[in-house]
Order: C-alpha cells, then sequence, then structure tokens
C-alpha cells in the first residue's frame, strides 16, 4: 500500500506549573518562598528518515501528543522537561495547516528536523516573584498549554528522473530493467497504481533515482483517472522521459499521446510544464520494419527533442538512453526546495511575545473577546482559583492598556469580557477602590 496524504493532530505538551512552597528548616528563621519552576513540555519534531517511502504508519484523524513537563517542587527543585515526540518521515513530505492550507514545513533531506508543535514553558515558581515590598508571594504560574494543530502530510517523491506516459507504454518495464525495483508488471491499463522508485546505476559508480508514476491520461490535472494524486510526484524530478509506445499494438498515436500529455502537464503545473524532456520510443523489438520511425524521429528533433528507440525487454537502446540521462543530470542543477513563507516553531521563538499586541471583538452573544498570543499565554498560565494570582493578572492588565482599549472600545459596566477561555465582568477601572489591590510595587520585576 501507498499512502502519500494524511491528516493528523499534533499536539505538545504543557509545561509543568511551578511551585508554591515556602523553606521550613528547623533553626532556619523567615526561609522565604522557595518554589521551583515547572518543566518545559515536550515538543512535536517531524525528522526526515531515508528508509521510509510512505506515510503508511500515520492514521488519519490520529492525535499524537509529547509529554506534559514535571511540577517544580520545594527547595527550589525544577521539573523535568518533558521529552519531544519525534515523528520520522519519508524525504519529499511537505506539511500544511489543514485549516488554512499554509505550508508549515517541507521536510526534504537528511537529516533535517523541524519543530510543528511547540511544547508550553514550564510555570515559574514563586521564588520568582519576590520584591523588596512583597517578600512572600502567595502565587506561582501554571504551566504553559502546548500548541496543538491539526496538519496535513503530503508526499512528493523526490527523484531526479520522472517517467511519463500513458498507461501501458513500458513505464515500469524500463524501471525494472534498469534498477533493482520490481513494479508490478502486466499487460492491462493501470498495473501501476501506486509510485515505484528505483536506484539506476550509471557511469563511474555514480547513479540517479528513477520514478516510475503511474499512467496519466486526458484530463489528468483535473483528476481523471489517477490525475494529480500523482502528477504531484514529478513536480520535484529535474529531467523527464517520455515514453511513447511506437509498436501499434495498443491503437494509439504516440504523436497524439505526446500532445495530450504535456497539455496536462501544463494545466497542472507552469514549472513542470518546462522540466526537460527526453522522448524514448518504446516497444522497438516488436517491429518488423522501423523505417516508420524516422519521420516519427524528425518531428520531435525539429522541436529539439531527443529521441532515443528502445527495448526494455531486449535491453536495445536501454544503456545509451541511461548513459544520455546521467549525462543531462550533470547540466541539470538540483535546486533546493524554496522554504519561503515556511514557518519554524522553536520555544524561543514566538510571534507576537508583546502583551500589548492585542485586538478586541464582540462574538454573536455579545461578548468581547480579547485576543493575542502573549496575553492569552499570562491568563492562561495563571491559577484563577489562587486570590493573589488574579490580583497580579488584574494589575498586568490594567498596565498593558487591556482596560482602557476595552472603554474606548465600548465596554459597559458588567459586560462580559473572554480571554482565551477565561471569563470575567467588565468594571469600569474609575470604580476601583485603589485601597483594595496590592501595592503596584510587587508587579514591577514581572515579565511575560
Amino acid at each position: 500500500m501507498f499512502i502519500d496524504e494524511v491528516e493528523i493532530w499534533l499536539m505538545a505538551g504543557s509545561g509543568g506549573s511551578g511551585a508554591l512552597t515556602f523553606r521550613t528548616e528547623k533553626h532556619v528563621p523567615r526561609g522565604g518562598p522557595d518554589g521551583g519552576d515547572g518543566g518545559h513540555g515536550g515538543s512535536v519534531v517531524f525528522e526526515v528518515d531515508s528508509n521510509l517511502s510512505t506515510l503508511l504508519d500515520y492514521r488519519p484523524g490520529k492525535k499524537y501528543r509529547a509529554e506534559r513537563g514535571e511540577n517544580g517542587m520545594g527547595k527550589r527543585q525544577y521539573g523535568k522537561n518533558g521529552p519531544d515526540l519525534v515523528l520520522k518521515v519519508p524525504p519529499g513530505t511537505q506539511v500544511f495547516d489543514a485549516e488554512s492550507g499554509e505550508l508549515l514545513a517541507d521536510l526534504s533531506h537528511v537529516p533535517q528536523k523541524e519543530v510543528l508543535a511547540a511544547g508550553g514553558r514550564g510555570g515559574r515558581g514563586n521564588v520568582h516573584f519576590v520584591t523588596s515590598v512583597h517578600q512572600t508571594p502567595k502565587f506561582a504560574e501554571k504551566g504553559e498549554p502546548g500548541e496543538e494543530r491539526r496538519v496535513k502530510l503530503s508526499l512528493k517523491l523526490l527523484a531526479d528522473v520522472g517517467l511519463l506516459g500513458f498507461p501501458n507504454v513500458g513505464k515500469s518495464t524500463l524501471l525494472a530493467a534498469v534498477s533493482a525495483a520490481r513494479p508490478k508488471i502486466a499487460d492491462y491499463p493501470f498495473t501501476t497504481l501506486v509510485p515505484n522508485l528505483g536506484v539506476v546505476p550509471a557511469a563511474d559508480h555514480h547513479n540517479f533515482v528513477m520514478a516510475d508514476v503511474p499512467g496519466l491520461i486526458e484530463n489528468a490535472s483535473e483528476g481523471a483517472g489517477l490525475g494529480i494524486q500523482f502528477l504531484k510526484h514529478l513536480e520535484r524530478t529535474r529531467l523527464l522521459v517520455h515514453l511513447l509506445d511506437v509498436s501499434g499494438l495498443s491503437g494509439r498515436d504516440p504523436l497524439e499521446d505526446f500532445g495530450i500529455i504535456n497539455r496536462e502537464l501544463d494545466a497542472f503545473s507552469e514549472d513542470l510544464a518546462k522540466l526537460p524532456q527526453i522522448v524514448v520510443f518504446s516497444r522497438i523489438d516488436v517491429l518488423g520494419d522501423r523505417t516508420g520511425l524516422v519521420p516519427l524521429r524528425q518531428f520531435f528533433e525539429a522541436r529539439g527533442l531527443e529521441v532515443f528507440p528502445i527495448s526494455a525487454v531486449t535491453g536495445e537502446g536501454v544503456r545509451d538512453l541511461i548513459l544520455h540521462v546521467w549525462t543531462k543530470l550533470q547540466e541539470i542543477p538540483k535546486e533546493v526546495p524554496k522554504l519561503s513563507g515556511v514557518v519554524h516553531i522553536t520555544n524561543n521563538n514566538r510571534a507576537d511575545d508583546d502583551p500589548k499586541h492585542f485586538t478586541i471583538t464582540r462574538d454573536d452573544e455579545g461578548v468581547l473577546v480579547v485576543s493575542g498570543k502573549a496575553l492569552e499565554r499570562v491568563v492562561a498560565m495563571t491559577d484563577m482559583g489562587n486570590e493573589y494570582a488574579v490580583r497580579r493578572l488584574q494589575r498586568q492588565l490594567e498596565r498593558w492598556g487591556v482596560f482602557t482599549k476595552l472603554k474606548t472600545f465600548g465596554a459597559q459596566e458588567g459586560d462580559t469580557v473572554r480571554i482565551r477561555t477565561t471569563e470575567f465582568d467588565y468594571v469600569d477601572e474609575d470604580a476601583w477602590d485603589a485601597e483594595e489591590v496590592e501595592d503596584d510595587e510587587e508587579f514591577e520585576t514581572d515579565t511575560v
């Protein structure tokens, strides 16, 4: 079985919570806070493995979850970081966001690794919140939730040469003749239902990779036959070998087939249509009189295309073709896949990390929704069951201008405000009783 597309869920581990503890050793007066930090959650990492050729190991809809970090402990003991979950994929795997379609990673070579879901940061213990005026902080941070995303894995075979042509023109037979690959071969259309790769020995102990892609038919670019499902595998090749059946046994016109296939290439991708091609006259062993090939050869050569008559069964012309293909490949540079716009996610490189960058909208139920990555992270790491932690959050929201912006947006007393999954009632800041809130200086050293 060949699997080249699958959707899965990635769930990074959440960070461990910081400890809320105080040093209480005998004969040690005023021991103070000593809560350690929680460990970071494990990330979900994709790694290229050259021993893989399909995505068969991945079950559609399955959730791949990394472990969370351990909680911090007393005596300033830090929690253990959660191990990363490493998912191995074959070369040529692209990872897309399943909802937006955005390309997240292009995994093309060994030993490439990409973090696709970053683990959450560990929460800080209460020892971090000591100030000159507040020496016994009675709160600590919860661990940050790990990232979750639904992604689509799409495999594009990485081959130097792609075999092109209608079904049953001898592509699988040629691949079997020049490599150790053993594709299914039979005398009926669509024998090849999955792409096959073969390593072809060339000159001076060198080799190249050839892909036998299932036969194309008219309207393949619109999904007819095996269509788009396999046309994409030709995009990563550098050279196309176009096989035409000249035996006359199929009753097809080689010139008509050549035109149809190239129109499908152009309809699918302009870049694919521009790839250099070598024309191969296949199955010449069954021809008694080969004089009919002369005008056919002249037609292609007049258009600047090189022609090689071969018989994959008898081996006639095959070695000359392979040597020419190898020579041609030396003239075509190997290009590294363009990674423009690709997202690289790490724990230490997060976009929109300023809590002052946020937006406010009102949903259909009238709830004021405050959105901002850094702001949502702070709320998620706040222990809402701890009075002191909630007071700290309140002062942070005030400092970052959340309440001011809510008022400007038109918030009224009693409106429901939601940040992430936490909801609270809006209270006009002018009505606050400043004496009920702890001194601002206790928050001066806080950082996101």
